[in-house]
């Protein structure tokens, strides 16, 4: 008798009449994946398989890039620019120059009106560096708002801002490969399986070649908590009094690295002092974590040659965000795990393009991690556009999340949103609609005309997607790919750089400033801006950057790739070349459970969809396998209140309620809910997003609420669909 695959049909792989594959960069999350798509005779992209030779993915791709070829295509593109006098009128079709009239002609009368500060621009993190590098151009140099910001406020800032405190710039200093060389891995926050799958591949390669300690810290049981050899589940909100616990037990046995902290780091003796307060016997009943453990966890760290930490959402997102990213440094900064191989304080960005509006959008500054602040970076950056220094404003002005409170108090008036959609992102979705309703002129640009937040505007102007364009993508680990185009934009939309280009010949100031034609020709004033700097491009080149399947910044101009690691030396971006030690104080200022409101809500992401589903919502095989809000919640909890598995419930809080389907598991302690964040009818409808005082991150992932059973399941059903059709 025979067995195997001799009994068996053989796979086989449909043709699809593929006769040139393009290789570009994939759109999704912070990974960075080499991608190539495939057309056929017609040109019409058919399929989508990663490059066997990129360092990142290694062929390999995940359920969204797979299937990225049919964004070409997809339900809800825009055609043409929309506009109309008042929202909630019939939105008329008209051509380019019109829409950008009107767009410029607004911009101009509320800035006459009632000051330059009073138009605000809200950017995203998916467009290319190019196109983010033109619209700071266009922001600070042109339109001269200071009220400027992008979504990564809402993911990213808390990692920025712990970056910027412990080292003193932005950056993530490690890479993909510390993963190789690493001897424990501590992973905060972050289901690396289902956020980020080729990272987590990447991961599991490396484990399979050695064995090391794997410690995941998450309320929830994660399927990378379920891998884990230790998981802890930490109580919302109290990573900063773990991470001090943790240096208290380093500190207090001698594990640190004494002569890396005098050599290189600064305030040791105020960081000891703080520390000193939080032994794990003070710091268990704060965190949920027992003592033992917390002493176990931490003489594993340290006792190791090499160690790393990674995170993404659930230290971002807090109240504490920034610290608890300080904190993270601090404990690789005592144990000497900062520049080396294995070494680092890595950060696991969300979109694709998150770095890229971080180095060059200058959102937070001027471009290529300049300062306004700082007066010479004012007049370089001036002089280099042609412009009065005394254009720009001293100081940054207000980040995302307050800009929608100054619309609410009437400080501003317009608004311009572009390839982001607050409606489904932002905390407090009735807040939100309220305010988008205040405003005297709303302007949104997106390749998507059915994108939630257009619902409010007075112009719709349609952007072409992904690789309809071309320009860079800078990943998680600094590596900056090029992003080829592949297809045409989709009827009458266009490049966002082309959008930000015949915006600026509406303005004075744009036409004093060079704005170049092609996005290479912004890429090489950038690296002309970069040259010397930390984040030096000066040694790349489109035809490089592909060749090599990306290089990682520093990459200067002799450089034949670009350095994996930063701070190698020892030395870092404070004025005394020194990384600070912060001493982290904790005080308790999330909305806890009580009685009226007695679980705390969770929330994250879930491996077919990316974000507010404006793109994976239309992707069949993706909204398939995840076509509709759940809640996850432990089964005692659920029979206490009579909820069924299967069955819909009412999520309430004290700003808004929702109807979602609920899962019964025990992956969630009892007191405690779990919702993915994707679905705008949701978890925002009931989040609450208090801010974190450094970086003004909402903290989605700590709020109260209670959940209620519901009798009438067919008007239950009834309901989350016209909400879902909202």
């Amino acid at each position: 008798m025979l067995f195997g695959r001799k009994q068996k049909n053989p796979i086989k792989i449909p043709d699809k009449g593929v006769v040139e594959w393009k290789y570009t960069t994939c759109g999704y999350c912070s990974t960075g994946c080499s991608i190539e798509v495939g057309l056929n005779d017609r040109g019409e992209a058919v399929t989508s398989r990663g490059v066997g030779g990129a360092h990142v993915n290694q062929g390999k791709l995940c359920l969204k890039g797979i299937f990225e070829h049919e964004l070409f295509r997809s339900a809800g593109r825009g055609r043409v620019p929309l506009i109309r006098e008042r929202r909630h009128e019939a939105f008329q079709e008209t051509d380019w120059d019109t829409a950008l009239d009107r767009v410029a002609g607004e911009i101009q009368r509320i800035q006459a009106k009632h000051g330059r500060d009073a138009f605000a621009i809200v950017s995203t993190g998916q467009i290319m560096t190019e196109e983010f590098y033109t619209l700071g151009k266009l922001a600070r140099g042109v339109i001269g708002t200071n009220n400027y910001d992008g979504n990564t406020t809402l993911c990213m800032s808390s990692a920025v801002s712990g970056y910027k405190r412990s080292f003193g710039s932005d950056g993530p200093p490690g890479c993909y490969d510390d993963f190789e060389h690493t001897e424990c891995l501590l992973a905060i926050g972050s289901n690396l399986p289902e956020q980020h799958p080729i990272i987590y591949w990447r991961l599991r390669q490396a484990l399979e070649k050695r064995r090391f300690p794997v410690i995941v810290v998450d309320p929830r049981v994660t399927m990378f908590a379920q891998m884990a050899d230790i998981h802890l589940p930490i109580s919302p909100g109290t990573d900063v009094v773990l991470l001090n616990a943790l240096a208290h037990v380093i500190l207090d046995e001698g594990l640190e690295d004494r002569a890396y902290m005098e050599a290189h780091t600064s305030d040791i003796e105020a960081f000891e002092a703080e520390v000193a307060k939080w032994d794990p016997d003070t710091a268990a009943p704060v965190c949920g974590i027992d003592a033992d453990t917390i002493r176990n966890v931490a003489r594993t760290y340290a006792r190791a040659g090499a160690a790393m930490t990674i995170w993404t959402m659930g230290i971002n997102q807090s109240t504490h965000g920034s610290d608890g990213v300080v904190g993270i440094n601090n404990l690789n900064l005592i144990t000497g795990n900062i520049g080396k191989p294995g070494g680092t304080s890595l950060s696991i960005t969300g979109q694709a393009n998150a770095m890229g509006t971080r180095e060059w959008s200058s959102c937070s500054g001027l471009p290529g991690y300049r300062q306004l602040e700082n007066e010479e970076h004012r007049k370089e950056i001036a002089a280099f556009w042609g412009i009065d220094p005394e254009f720009f404003p001293k100081k940054r002005g207000l980040f995302q999340t307050d800009i929608f409170p100054a619309i609410e108090t009437g400080q501003i008036k317009g608004l311009w949103i572009i390839a982001t959609n607050p409606m489904t992102s932002m905390t407090n979705t009735a807040r939100i609609r309220r305010i988008l309703e205040k405003l005297d002129f709303l302007v949104v640009q997106d390749a998507y005309e059915d994108v939630e937040t257009n619902e409010y505007s007075h112009v719709y102007l349609p952007a072409a997607v992904w690789a309809e364009k071309q320009g860079c993508f800078t990943n998680t680990e600094r590596r900056v790919n090029l992003v080829r185009n592949v297809q045409p934009p989709y009827a009458d939309s266009k490049p966002d750089f082309w959008i930000f280009n015949q915006m600026a010949k509406r303005f004075e100031n744009g036409r004093k400033i060079r704005f170049p034609e092609t996005t290479e020709g912004a890429f090489e004033e950038m690296k002309q801006l970069s040259k010397g700097r930390m984040l030096d491009y000066s040694g790349m080149s489109y035809e490089k950057i592909e060749r090599n399947r990306g290089l990682q910044w520093p990459c200067r101009e002799d450089d034949e790739v670009g350095a994996p690691r930063l701070y190698t030396d020892g030395k870092f971006q404070h004025p005394d070349g020194r990384a600070k030690l912060i001493p982290l104080p904790w005080t308790d200022n999330n909305e806890r459970p009580d009685d009226e409101y007695p679980f705390w809500l969770n929330s994250g992401r879930v491996v077919e969809h990316f974000h507010t589903r404006t793109r994976t919502g239309k992707i069949g095989n993706l909204n398939k396998f995840s076509p509709t809000p759940y809640m996850e919640m432990n089964p005692d909890a659920a029979r206490r209140l009579g909820v069924e598995h299967g069955k819909y419930a009412r999520l309430v809080s004290r700003r808004g309620d929702a109807v979602v389907l609920v899962q019964l598991t025990q992956r969630v302690p009892p007191d405690m809910v779990f919702v993915p964040f994707h679905f705008h009818e949701c978890v925002n409808r009931v989040s609450l997003g208090l801010l974190d005082p450094h970086s003004r991150q909402p903290a989605f992932k700590q709020c109260a609420v209670r959940v209620e059973a519901i009798e009438d399941q067919t008007a239950a059903a009834v309901r989350n669909r016209a909400a879902r059709s909202y």
